[in-house]
C-alpha cells in the first residue's frame, strides 16, 4: 500500500458532503436483457455534492456519441457541478434529436427536484444503443432518488448497482490522505463487463495518436480543492495510464465518460499543478508536494477502477498485462501492445493456457509499430506487483523467456504452460529498438464470451446491449 493514501470504505459519498441514491424505475422492462439480476435491480442512480463542485470529465472518442455525452461536453464548459444522474438499461445513444432531448430534460428534472442552479447537473447513460428513454419512468425515478439521498455504505451501493448493466460485481473504492494536515477523500465506482476498449479525451475529439477502437462509466468524487485546469490535467494523467489502457474486446463505447466533482470541503489549499499554472516560480515546493500526493491517489483510483471492470468482463477466464518495451515510440509501442491485445487467436490461446507465442509475434507484424523479427523477445511472468513495492525484484516476478531475439529459447512447452496457467499474468514483449514502453491490460476470449454476446433472435427480450 502507498504510505501516502489508505484505502477506506464508501466509495462516492467517502468524501466529505457527496450524497448518493439507486432506484428501481423499470427502464429496460422487468426481467428483460442479459447481465446483472434482472428482478428489481436498481436502474436510476444520483451522485449529490453539497456545495458547487469544480468538474473535470473525459468522454469517448467514437465518432457516434450518445446524447448524454453530447449535453455532458457542453455542460463542462461551465467549469462547476452540483449533481450527476445515471441510468442503466438504455443508452440513449443513435436516438436522434428525441435522445438529445430526453437527456436534456434528465439533468433539467434534476436540477428543479434538488433546487439546483441551471446547468448544475450532469448525465450518464448506459445500455442497448438505439432505444428511446422510457421518460415517464426516468422523471418518477429521479424524484424517487432525490427523496433517498444519503451518505451511508448502503446508499453507495445502491448506487453502484443502479448503474450496472452486464457487469456480474459492483465495483467502487475510496481512498484517504493528508493535504496540508487536512484529511483528504477520493472515492469512486465505475461499470463494464462488455464493449470494452475506452480512448477517452476532454472534450471528445479524437488526438491524432489516440488508437482507433458494453460501456464503461466512471463517477468520481474528491473533497479536495482544486482549481479546475488542474483538476482537468489530473484526470487526463490518470485516465491516460488507467482507462485507456483496458480491453476487453477491443470495441469502444458510444458512452464511455468518466466525471470527477472536486467540492473542496476538506479544506486544504487549492491544488495546483506546475504544468497549468501561470505562477510556477511562485509555487512553493509543498504546493508541489501536495499535488503529486493527490495525483498519486487518483491514479490509483482509477487504475483499480480500471482493473475491475477487465476483471469482470464479459466471460472473462484469464486477465493479461502486456508490457511492451524497447519500441522506437510510444506511438510504436502502444500499437503493438493493442494488436496483442486485441487478437481473437492470442486472446483464445490465453483461455486455453496454451503459451502461443506464434500468434503473438504474428499479430506484432501486423501492428502499424516498427517491428525487426530478429530482435524480438517474448515472455512471461507473475502479474507484478504495484509500482510502490519496495523493491524491483518485488515488483516483478522472474521472466520465463519463450522467444528470444526472433528465435525459441531452451523453454519447455510444460514450463510455458505453467507459466500461462494463472488467471492473472504478465506478457513481457522487448522489440529491441529503442526505449519506449507500453502497458494493456486485457481479457481472454472464451465461449462464456461468445454465448453471452451472440444473443438469440427468437427471443428478442434476451438480447443486450
Amino acid at each position: 500500500m502507498n504510505s501516502k493514501f489508505k484505502i477506506i470504505k464508501g466509495g462516492v459519498v467517502a468524501p466529505r458532503g457527496f450524497l448518493a441514491s439507486g432506484v428501481f424505475c423499470d427502464i429496460k422492462r422487468l426481467g428483460t436483457g442479459k447481465g446483472s439480476d434482472k428482478g428489481n435491480k436498481r436502474d436510476l442512480a444520483l451522485i449529490v455534492s453539497e456545495a458547487p463542485a469544480t468538474v473535470a470529465g473525459m468522454f469517448t472518442t467514437n465518432q457516434v456519441c450518445a446524447a448524454p455525452v453530447k449535453v455532458c461536453v457542453e455542460r463542462m464548459k461551465n467549469g462547476t457541478a452540483w449533481a450527476v444522474v445515471i441510468n442503466s438499461g438504455n443508452a440513449n445513444a443513435c436516438t436522434g434529436k428525441q435522445g438529445l432531448q430526453d437527456a436534456q430534460e434528465m439533468v433539467r428534472n434534476a436540477e428543479r427536484a434538488l433546487n439546483f442552479p441551471k446547468g448544475s447537473v450532469l448525465v450518464g447513460s448506459t445500455g442497448r444503443i438505439g432505444v428511446t428513454l422510457p421518460m415517464d419512468n426516468v422523471r418518477a425515478g429521479i424524484i424517487e432518488a432525490c427523496v433517498e439521498l444519503g451518505s451511508t455504505l448502503e446508499h453507495a451501493a445502491h448506487a453502484v448497482e443502479a448503474i450496472m448493466t452486464s457487469d456480474t460485481r459492483p465495483k467502487q473504492i475510496a481512498v484517504e490522505f493528508k493535504l496540508d494536515g487536512k484529511t483528504v477523500r477520493i472515492g469512486g465506482m465505475c461499470k463494464g463487463a462488455g464493449m470494452i476498449q475506452p480512448g477517452m479525451s476532454a472534450t471528445g475529439a479524437r488526438p491524432a495518436a489516440l488508437p482507433l477502437h458494453a460501456t464503461m462509466l466512471c463517477f468520481i468524487t474528491t473533497d479536495a480543492a482544486i482549481e479546475a485546469k488542474t483538476l482537468q490535467a489530473a484526470l487526463q494523467e490518470a485516465v491516460a495510464q488507467s482507462f485507456n489502457r483496458i480491453t476487453v474486446d477491443g470495441d469502444m463505447s458510444t458512452n464511455d465518460t468518466v466525471l470527477v466533482l472536486a467540492n473542496g470541503l476538506a479544506g486544504n489549499s487549492p491544488l495546483v499543478a506546475a504544468n497549468v499554472s501561470s505562477r510556477k516560480s511562485a509555487l512553493s515546493q509543498a504546493r508541489l508536494h501536495n499535488f503529486e500526493v493527490f495525483q498519486s491517489a487518483l491514479n490509483h483510483v482509477c487504475l483499480e477502477l480500471a482493473k475491475m471492470i477487465v476483471r469482470d468482463g464479459e466471460g472473462v477466464h484469464r486477465v493479461v498485462t502486456v508490457r511492451v518495451n524497447g519500441a522506437k515510440t510510444v506511438a510504436d509501442a502502444a500499437a503493438a501492445a493493442r494488436a496483442v491485445a486485441n487478437s481473437p487467436l492470442v486472446k483464445t490461446s490465453w483461455h486455453g493456457g496454451d503459451p502461443n507465442w506464434g500468434r503473438i509475434i504474428d499479430a506484432l507484424g501486423y501492428s502499424p509499430a516498427k517491428i525487426v523479427e530478429e530482435k524480438v523477445d517474448i515472455g512471461y511472468s507473475k502479474t507484478a506487483a504495484p509500482a510502490f513495492a519496495k523493491s524491483a525484484s518485488a515488483r516483478q516476478g522472474k521472466t520465463l523467456w519463450s522467444l528470444k531475439r526472433g528465435q525459441p529459447t531452451k523453454a519447455s512447452f510444460k514450463q510455458l504452460c505453467a507459466a500461462v496457467a494463472p488467471k492473472e499474468f504478465d506478457l513481457h514483449i522487448n522489440l529491441n529498438l529503442g526505449k519506449a514502453g507500453a502497458v494493456i491490460y486485457a481479457a481472454d476470449l472464451t465461449e462464456a464470451y461468445v454465448d453471452f454476446n451472440k444473443g438469440d433472435v427468437g427471443n428478442p427480450g434476451s438480447l443486450g446491449g
